[in-house]
């Protein structure tokens, strides 16, 4: 269950354990361009390096429905990832990319990725969702090396 952060974090949370592991889930309460915002203060809080830190967002220029798990990268022009290394002031973090594909035609590329997913494509959806969540667990339990394997990124 996720709850509010402290006042000085804009995010909300959920602190739980798998195996020895602590974890913590947030949520930004920002806007996803100012995710960066939330995320730096949370590392402080909970005395977390950048390398330990996991930032899951979608990518226009990966194929739909594919995963990627990068480390010390750019921002690849997503404006969240942007405002995490310019928060944190390094690129050195982990960041698993959801695919989404271009936007057809001239279509403006921040309506494209705010948009509903269609009918036909929830359960392209749904089994990328599963498959993150599998490459979460295996990131907390093995470490990002480990977890790049199951989405052929390593």
């Amino acid at each position: 269950m996720f709850k509010r952060a402290r006042r000085t974090i804009r995010a909300e949370v959920s602190e739980a354990r798998l195996g020895q592991a602590r974890v913590v889930l947030a949520v930004p309460t920002t806007f996803m361009n100012e995710s960066g915002q939330a995320v730096a203060p949370l590392l402080r809080y909970f005395d977390a390096d950048s390398e330990d830190l996991l930032i899951v967002h979608d990518d226009i220029d990966l194929p739909f429905a594919r995963l990627r798990l990068q480390f010390d990268r750019g921002s690849g022009g997503n404006n969240g990832a942007r405002s995490v290394i310019r928060s944190l002031g390094t690129k050195e973090f982990w960041r698993l990319k959801c695919g989404v594909g271009r936007p057809p035609g001239r279509m403006d590329p921040a309506a494209f990725v705010l948009r509903r997913f269609t009918a036909k494509e929830q359960p392209e959806v749904d089994l990328m969702v599963q498959q993150a969540a599998d490459v979460v667990e295996r990131f907390i339990s093995e470490g990002g090396v480990a977890a790049q394997q199951l989405t052929g990124s390593a």
